[in-house]
């Protein structure tokens, strides 16, 4: 890929916290630039330490962070960086979250509960962010929490993209782990060349973290592969259940994609001995398939090259998804 020239893009700066730094590295050379160089170092008391070691006056800033273990820490140090560069006078800051933290906390269930994923929003508000850029939210209204533009892009491109040069659409069937997910599973199946669908029906302890029982396939899987999609996958046990539901009706195979690879444990032990054929996910988190039987990870640094080119040049990140519904 052709970099951009140091004349016309020297406002353009890339800068990476420590949680994934493989990834932002990617990101800096599908742009053709390198990452700013920047000092961070932790305090015996755990105090983080965030210096860059050029001018950021009038740049137009990026500040990259996935919010993987230990996540309190990595946003903690997302904030910083971006403090740092409002008091370096830079003159726009884009908060890049691939992985958007507490976004499962996005409403309150009962009363004195908090709804965690505003309050994210506040804090990098307060900062300094003038704008979010982060990959499937978990749901679209987390994007009006942020008072300025923020940018949802959609990893279902490159998924659907790696699965149907894979594996033959003639016998697939869409399947969403529950209800709340089948208009995602839809944009899915429709890409799929119309693919059926079916959703797996499952109840969830509200008393109980991670704790889901999948009861029974709503739609016709017998004889099928099966493509079990969903935004995010945490400890796997929603996931692993609904495998299970699939075959005991009679699916062909399964394989099951997701955006967010969380994967707390037990997450790869549940998921290679579930009997999906394939897990993959995008590295929007940190990944490793060491100890994985059937992990494949496909790279999100394009989709996000290009979101940067375009908030740069003040273009159209719309158009890197037209034609999703």
């Amino acid at each position: 890929m052709t970099g951009y020239s140091t004349e016309s893009h020297k406002d353009l700066k890339v800068f990476s916290g420590r949680a994934h730094t493989a990834l932002a590295e990617q990101v800096a050379e599908e742009l053709g630039i390198e990452l700013v160089p920047t000092t961070a170092r932790d305090f015996a008391n755990g105090e983080i330490f965030i210096r860059f070691e050029e001018s950021v006056r009038g740049a137009d800033c990026f500040v990259m962070q996935s919010h993987a273990q230990p996540l309190n820490k990595w946003l903690m140090e997302q904030l910083i960086m971006i403090d740092a560069l409002k008091r370096g006078s830079a003159k726009r800051i884009t908060a890049i979250l691939p992985f958007y933290p507490y976004a499962r906390q996005d409403k309150k269930h009962r009363g004195r509960e908090p709804i965690s994923a505003r309050l994210i929003a506040d804090l990098l508000t307060a900062a300094g962010a003038d704008r979010i850029v982060s990959v499937d939210l978990h749901t679209d209204q987390i994007q009006g929490f942020f008072d300025g533009p923020v940018d949802h892009m959609h990893a279902q491109p490159i998924l659907v993209d790696y699965i149907t040069s894979k594996y033959s659409l003639d016998n697939l069937v869409v399947v969403s782990p529950d209800a709340g997910r089948v208009k995602t599973a839809e944009k899915w199946a429709n890409a799929m060349g119309d693919a059926p669908m079916a959703f797996v029906h499952k109840t969830r302890d509200i008393d109980a973290a991670n704790k889901v029982v999948s009861n029974r396939v709503v739609g016709d899987v017998a004889g099928k592969d099966c493509v079990l999609m969903d935004d995010m996958i945490d400890t796997g046990g929603t996931i692993a259940g609904a495998v299970g539901v699939l075959k005991e009706a009679g699916a062909k195979s399964v394989v099951i994609a997701c955006t967010h690879g969380v994967f707390s444990d037990p997450a790869r032990e549940r998921l290679s001995e579930c009997g999906a054929e394939e897990v993959i996910t995008t590295d929007t988190l940190p990944q490793s398939t060491e100890g994985w039987k059937n992990l494949t990870v496909l790279s999100i640094a394009p989709l996000l090259a290009k979101t940067i080119r375009e908030i740069f040049e003040n273009g159209s990140v719309t158009t890197l998804f037209e034609g999703q519904a």
